[in-house]
């Protein structure tokens, strides 16, 4: 059996494994080396944000039984894509593809923050009232659904080898985990790293409750987008331990670290300043 096919049979659990291994490491990090206090129960931010994980895996497997990988393998069998077309070696395919997904990827991150439509539906992620690796999986399902189209859309211009779009899915799934980690890094250690990866502090000033801030640092996986565009920000102006998490006008627990409340939330009140071309 071949790589590719032997990835594309077991996509489900090479990935469920990846986020079962980052996300026990990462948790056990926080707990050794926290980077800030928590504010709020973590038991019902816990039970909230990864009850929204297992919605939305569920929603994505009836909606899209194939997933990315899937539309991936059909590209390759049709000859779809300019990787295929063009007849891309493996080696070279596999790199520029997880590259090329990842900037579509911060591309589309831009895009949720400039579209008040959009924006509404991601302002589940930002508004949790603190920062650890649980945050990095908290999307609402219907920007979750939009995700998964704009892969698609992507994936079939593209043409990227089935064993890219696993590797790129499980890249981001675990960075999300690490850069959304309430874990505390040597500074020395963060500044290498954050030229080659998004580090916890670099994204955090991301989820700051100033809006300049949470417009800044849109990179999940590779740093290197933010700095091409102007959109990097090294620190935010309070310090990481001054630092407030979360959307002004949305502190209340009940609507902002509940279940219900959060999936309600892209449907109540007006969209504010937080989206790029309503700022005021």
């Amino acid at each position: 059996m071949d790589l590719e096919r032997y990835v594309l049979l077991h996509e489900p659990a090479i990935r469920l494994g990846f986020f079962v291994g980052t996300f026990a490491l990462v948790a056990l990090w926080e707990l050794l080396a926290p980077r800030r206090a928590l504010t709020v129960s973590k038991t019902l931010r816990w039970a909230s944000n990864l009850g929204l994980v297992v919605l939305n895996t569920v929603l994505l497997r009836l909606l899209f039984p194939l997933a990315a990988v899937g539309m991936a393998a059909f590209c390759a069998a049709n000859g779809w894509g300019l990787l295929n077309h063009f007849q891309v070696p493996f080696v070279v395919a596999l790199p520029l593809s997880v590259i090329a997904m990842d900037f579509v990827i911060w591309l589309q991150h831009v895009m949720v923050h400039a579209v008040p439509a959009l924006w509404r539906l991601h302002q589940v992620h930002h508004a949790d009232l603190d920062y650890d690796l649980t945050t990095g999986a908290r999307f609402h399902p219907i920007e979750i659904a939009l995700s998964m189209l704009l892969k698609f859309a992507t994936i079939t211009v593209l043409g990227p080898p089935v064993v890219a779009v696993v590797v790129f899915e499980v890249l981001l799934n675990a960075t999300s985990m690490f850069n959304h980690g309430n874990i505390r890094l040597p500074a020395a250690l963060d500044r290498v790293l954050r030229w080659f990866v998004v580090t916890p502090d670099m994204h955090r000033v991301h989820h700051s409750v100033e809006d300049d801030e949470t417009n800044s640092n849109f990179g999940f996986n590779l740093p290197w987008w933010d700095r091409l565009f102007g959109t990097y920000r090294a620190q935010p102006r309070a310090g990481h331990e001054g630092l407030t998490i979360g959307l002004r006008g949305r502190a209340d627990p009940r609507e902002v670290a509940r279940l219900p409340g959060m999936l309600l939330m892209p449907f109540r009140g007006a969209v504010d300043g937080y989206a790029i071309n309503r700022r005021r």
